[in-house]
């Protein structure tokens, strides 16, 4: 099983050109499963990437809008373009369900975490995508986001053996309290009894691993250093017979395709064992 994570800008810099190397990228990986954050949507055109780009590759898909998209907004100068995150898959989605994730009102614009439940032909998948709060400031306030995550996840990952995955933009560091304290391998997890593998943790040792990357010229240097703050999670252990077992991990979209950079982030790609 092939799935990826990958953060699409929104509609900042040259999106329509954007738009088609971000799926050129996508075609080439041929993935099973794809969470995306800052996916737009137009509702004056009724135009989604995120519906494009499944009926583009032929994939299943569904996404969940933020209920307060005005910040985004602003900052394009366009009122009617929505953001959110989306799943496309390349099986059936049974279930679906949306958490809008805590946040104190000064930094609240309506991040979300999608579930979606995919009709794999060995095991039903429970698989879920993300985008924390951004500020770098805000490590207590993503704390509380993935607690509020990981509560979400408890309630939806019974009735298959196939560990449930988390995708997501989690603007966090590997060694930061939120993503420890997701994970629950290094300190007392936010669900007793519930932990995660990072799969980069899978990588080659001398893999860049950054998806925040100053090489990128969307990326502005004033944030920090590169980073790695994209990730695949999958549930810890594997399932009885391997399910979820991490074979191999890397970046994709991280170079201009045509002249043209996909995102101002990097993708992961990450293959699975389903059995």
């Amino acid at each position: 099983m092939r799935v990826v994570t990958w953060n699409l800008w929104w509609r900042f810099g040259p999106w329509a050109e954007r738009q088609k190397a971000i799926l050129a990228v996508l075609r080439e990986l041929e993935p099973d499963v794809v969470g995306l954050q800052e996916v737009w949507a137009d509702r004056e055109t009724g135009e989604n990437l995120a519906g494009w780009l499944a009926a583009e590759l032929g994939l299943h898909w569904t996404w969940a809008v933020s209920p307060t998209p005005e910040r985004w907004q602003r900052r394009i100068g366009d009122p009617s373009v929505d953001i959110g995150n989306a799943v496309l898959s390349r099986w059936p989605i049974t279930d679906r369900n949306v958490l809008r994730l805590p946040a104190p009102p000064d930094i609240d614009d309506g991040r979300l975490a999608l579930y979606a439940r995919l009709d794999a032909p060995d095991h039903p998948v429970p698989f879920f995508t993300t985008h924390l709060a951004s500020p770098l400031h805000a490590s207590a306030v993503r704390c509380q986001q993935v607690t509020a995550l990981s509560e979400f996840i408890a309630t939806h990952r019974a009735g298959t053996d196939f560990p449930p995955i988390v995708t997501g933009d989690f603007n966090a560091l590997p060694d930061s309290d939120e993503i420890r304290l997701f994970n629950g391998v290094r300190t007392a997890p936010a669900v007793p009894g519930q932990s995660f593998f990072d799969t980069w943790e899978y990588a080659d040792p001398g893999a860049i691993g950054a998806t925040w990357d100053i090489a990128n010229p969307y990326v502005h240097p004033g944030l920090g250093p590169s980073a790695r703050i994209d990730y695949i999670h999958v549930g810890a252990p594997a399932g009885p017979n391997g399910e979820g077992t991490v074979r191999a991990v890397r970046r994709a979209g991280a170079g201009p395709v045509d002249g043209v950079w996909p995102s101002d982030h990097a993708a992961v790609v990450a293959d699975l064992s389903d059995g």
